[in-house]
């Protein structure tokens, strides 16, 4: 067995006996020398802390084995991975995302993958991530923003879970765009069991199911904050569409901002808790970028000169009046007619200058003439289009 055949091995035993994000397996187990600490934890190395914790999961005896001068005998993951369409992928792998090196000891020791290459469905690419227990516009606003980042050409990221990262990985879906499920869990375990159906089709629509853990594992607390590192080192920026106070998308939120990538928030209604954290993320004092569309987001992220379209603000009738018309068509009751005299007092120009403008209001449409009566204001007709 050749020498990364033998560290890919050494890692994937690493993967079953520690916790994703463990800093000393990652200071250890730079590229060549996983081997080395498999050995020592065998060995019950007492330099290394926590040794016993680790070799507490050494069930299999080709685990508890400390003889490794020849090749590592295959064990359950390899078989696993042998029969399926999965794979293990390692720092030093063509397919491996080098933006991940930037979790320095806390990086992966690999990852399991189902699907498409990670590497390419990751180099241009945005997290869309927020609240499992999403407001309808929360929903609406991550599948809306995963359907345009895919139409604009960008894999969305999130972490698989209901609420606003199914809506996300669904909008991205129906957009035929690529989508990246980062899981708390094995690739084989189908953690919520309600999106089971949902990661089937990422995987067999050109996406791919993400996992430091090993197969048959369940998710815990810890792993799904661990989780979020590698969603937050994945892309290039995270975008989060609502989150409470105590929310795990303010994790990722967390992990982005120390890795120095863009960190986005959408806004919501001032009185939904399920905004609050995206608010408290735009007011802070490194303030997340505040965005309504994925036209900003791109501009933010992508390349230089693809700037968001300025918003179009639509002029209506009364924008093309000049001053004095639209101080007297101001002073036009809308209720009942008032007479020029009355009018001018309101409007504060003197009264020859009133009935002549009031008659091109008039035929304008924006005012009635009621003859003796005077002169009425038409509801809206000020606030329509000026090209209508």
């Amino acid at each position: 067995m050749g020498s990364m055949n033998q560290e890919r091995a050494a890692r994937l035993r690493l993967a079953r006996l520690t916790e994703p994000g463990d800093a000393q397996i990652g200071e250890l187990a730079v590229l060549g020398q996983a081997i080395d600490v498999l050995r020592r934890i065998r060995e019950s190395d007492p330099t290394l802390d926590r040794v016993e914790n680790y070799r507490a999961r050494l069930d299999a005896p080709e685990d508890r084995r400390t003889d490794l001068a020849g090749d590592l005998d295959p064990g359950p993951d390899e078989r696993w991975l042998e029969e399926t369409s999965a794979r293990y992928v390692i720092p030093g792998d063509g397919e491996w995302p080098t933006q991940l090196d930037a979790l320095g000891a806390v990086r992966p020791l690999g990852l399991f993958v189902r699907g498409a290459d990670l590497r390419l469905a990751a180099l241009r690419s945005v997290a869309v991530v927020g609240a499992r227990a999403a407001t309808a516009y929360g929903l609406h606003t991550a599948s809306e923003f995963g359907s345009d980042l895919a139409d604009r050409g960008w894999t969305v990221v999130s972490g698989g879970a209901y609420g606003i990262d199914a809506a996300a990985h669904r909008g991205a879906l129906s957009a035929g765009g690529t989508t990246v499920a980062v899981l708390a869990c094995g690739v084989d375990v189908s953690y919520p069991s309600g999106n089971a159906a949902l990661f089937e089709r990422i995987v067999a629509d050109a996406g791919c199911l993400v996992s430091e853990l090993a197969p048959g594992t369940h998710p815990t607390k810890p792993r799904f904050l661990q989780r979020n590192r590698v969603i937050a080192a994945l892309t290039r920026a995270t975008v989060v569409v609502e989150a409470a106070e105590r929310s795990g998308a303010l994790n990722t939120a967390a992990y982005c901002r120390r890795l120095g990538r863009q960190l986005l928030a959408v806004p919501g209604p001032v009185t939904s808790p399920m905004s609050a954290g995206c608010h408290r993320l735009i007011r802070a004092d490194e303030p997340a970028r505040l965005v309504t569309g994925v036209d900003e987001v791109v501009e933010e992220v992508g390349p230089i000169g693809e700037l968001a379209p300025l918003p179009t603000i639509l002029e209506r009738v009364r924008d093309g009046l000049d001053p004095t018309s639209l101080l007297v068509l101001e002073a036009v009751p809308v209720r009942a007619p008032a007479g020029p005299a009355e009018i001018s007092r309101s409007a504060g120009l003197p009264l020859d200058t009133v009935p002549g403008v009031l008659l091109r209001l008039a035929a304008a449409g924006l005012v009635v003439d009621r003859g003796d009566k005077g002169f009425q204001l038409v509801r809206g007709a000020g606030d329509r289009p000026l090209s209508g």
